[in-house]
């Protein structure tokens, strides 16, 4: 599935869909409970959480928790060790 504005192939035709919404701005997914709209579902998803309070993202270290994964994944980078450069 090929875009007809851009370069962009996708596997699926959702995904281009979802891609196609870039070019046209496009954002059927509303929030209820502000102006939030977003493109994918799984953004709005995400949104949500924010009006609930809940936050399903978990550290499994510490007591951090989050309502998107990827601050969580940045999160989690504060348990690695730093490794300095030029040292073995």
């Amino acid at each position: 599935f090929k875009c007809e504005q851009c370069d962009y192939a996708a596997k699926q035709k959702i995904n281009l869909i979802q891609h196609i919404r870039t070019h046209t701005g496009e954002r059927p997914f509303k929030c209820d409970e502000c102006d939030y709209a977003a493109a994918k579902k799984s953004h709005l998803d995400e949104h949500i959480l924010k009006h609930t309070g809940e936050r399903p993202y978990k550290c499994d270290i510490c007591n951090y928790r989050s309502t998107e994964k990827g601050n969580l994944i940045k999160h989690m980078h504060t348990h690695t060790p730093k490794t300095l450069k030029g040292t073995q």
